[in-house]
């Protein structure tokens, strides 16, 4: 029997002592968000710290002006391997409502739904769940063998889903301890529980908020309706002129840096056979918005948007005031493919408001981030490594898949560490992340920990 043969039984006879440690880590409710719960973040961070130093790491808490960072470092087997960077996050989203789970959501159980086996509890999925996998694959690798085919470092912060506010400045202040040959990032999916993915795009974000503003005070609709300029038309007129009829952004310049589509990607993605009809019911809509022409996958992938995310102006409550407001707020985000720089995407999106301004009338700006898309070159060394281990593991190649979202930690590692990525992970689409009654399937716990234990011995050659 091969070294990596022994190394998958080991997973195999330990899943059951690997979800009991999993479910501990679950029981925590480490909900970063909510102050109330700083403790128990702190608890699930000391917990993953001694698992960690119970499997040979050295491995400590890490003090930030918020929420502890936790980092481990594991020598290799050998001289000269590879030394890899893995992140997670130990936090999890508020479990509200909470009338709508089906148990509690931090007594983690297993149940079986339409034939499959699945782990329901918050965090199952997003991300104790996916960070587990790749902890259990070195201690399966330690236990066969006394060590590990690369040298490890993880870490693992306790504010992702709370802006991750102390992450920057950690990356910042500890640069030479941090940088690594590569960041493995597993806080992504599969497209389907029987075909594995890498993601290898993702769109980079711009947040801007903006401030219209007209008279100088709230006016008597009745007494000033007319000639009086009503910041809520004008800013709805903005927001109606981003788009044109075929669902083109007309931002000046918007498209500079988008690249079209590689043809070999394109019949990648079409392969995948997506019932677009079905996606869009499965959201409540018969029709596609967004550029005419473009398929689904195309459009959340491959191509940049700007969205209205929110809209306040006037009177909001109950029952009826007749109000102009003086002011009228709305929240916008873009999201970047390819070359698009951010901060000319948000210059012009300013310039875009100032110059549909009506004279007399005014607007504020607010910036709430902004990261440029990232997209790992298709010739890379370690992801044809990790293609052919996650190939072995499931029969069949992984699925080279774009992100809609943004990962900012990804262009961190890049422009702070100065380091690509491999974002692989083995959530599905029906996870009901951030929802009630989340869940991890117990197949993607099993394929998870078992393809971390290939990548690891893939990239060691």
């Amino acid at each position: 029997m091969s070294e990596i043969d022994k190394v998958l039984a080991e997973v195999e006879g330990c899943l059951d002592s690997s979800l009991e440690r999993l479910f501990a880590l679950l029981r925590i409710p480490s909900i970063s968000t909510d102050p109330a719960h700083a403790e128990d973040c702190r608890a699930a961070a000391d917990w993953c710290a001694q698992l960690l130093r119970d499997m040979g790491f050295e491995a400590s808490t890490r003090e930030t002006s918020g929420l502890p960072m936790v980092v481990a470092h594991h020598p290799a087997a050998t001289p000269d391997a590879p030394h890899v960077l893995f992140y997670g996050h130990y936090d999890v989203q508020p479990p509200d409502p909470l009338e709508l789970w089906n148990s509690d959501p931090f007594e983690p159980r297993r149940e079986t739904h339409e034939g499959r086996e699945r782990i329901v509890a918050r965090g199952a999925a997003d991300d104790k769940g996916q960070l587990m996998t790749f902890i259990e694959a070195c201690r399966a690798w330690k236990t066969v063998t006394g060590g590990l085919p690369v040298e490890v470092t993880i870490l693992l912060e306790g504010e992702e889903e709370s802006g991750s506010r102390s992450l920057g400045p950690f990356l910042d202040a500890h640069a030479d301890e941090l940088a690594c040959d590569l960041a493995l990032v597993c806080d992504t999916g599969m497209w389907n529980a029987e075909t594995p993915a890498i993601t290898t795009r993702l769109r980079g974000l711009v947040h801007d908020e903006v401030v219209v503003t007209g008279p100088s005070m709230d006016l008597h609709s009745g007494m000033f309706g007319g000639p009086a300029h009503n910041p809520i038309h004008i800013l709805a007129r903005i927001v109606a002129a981003l788009h044109d009829a075929n669902g083109v952004v007309t931002l000046p310049g918007f498209y500079d840096g988008v690249p079209e589509l590689h043809p070999e990607q394109r019949r990648e993605w079409d392969a995948l056979g997506l019932d677009e009809a079905q996606w869009l019911a499965r959201i409540g809509q018969a029709s596609a918005a967004g550029e005419k022409g473009r398929t689904i996958l195309e459009k959340i992938w491959a191509r940049p948007t700007c969205d209205v995310n929110g809209i306040i102006g006037g009177y909001t409550g109950e029952g009826t005031k007749t109000v102009i407001p003086s002011r009228a707020t709305a929240k916008v985000s873009f999201r970047l493919i390819g070359e698009q720089d951010p901060m000319a995407i948000r210059d012009a999106f300013r310039k875009f408001v100032r110059d549909h301004l009506p004279e007399g009338c005014g607007a504020e700006f607010f910036s709430h981030g902004a990261s440029p898309a990232i997209e790992i070159p298709a010739d890379s060394p370690p992801l044809a490594k990790a293609r052919k281990a996650l190939e072995e593991e499931f029969g069949r190649p992984p699925v080279h898949l774009g992100c809609g979202g943004s990962i900012p930690i990804v262009e961190s590692f890049k422009r702070v560490l100065g380091m690509d990525s491999l974002l692989i992970g083995f959530g599905l689409d029906d996870d009901r992340i951030h929802s009630p009654n989340e869940k991890y399937e117990l197949s993607s716990f099993r394929h998870g920990t078992r393809s971390w234990a290939r990548i690891l011995a893939a990239l060691a050659e």
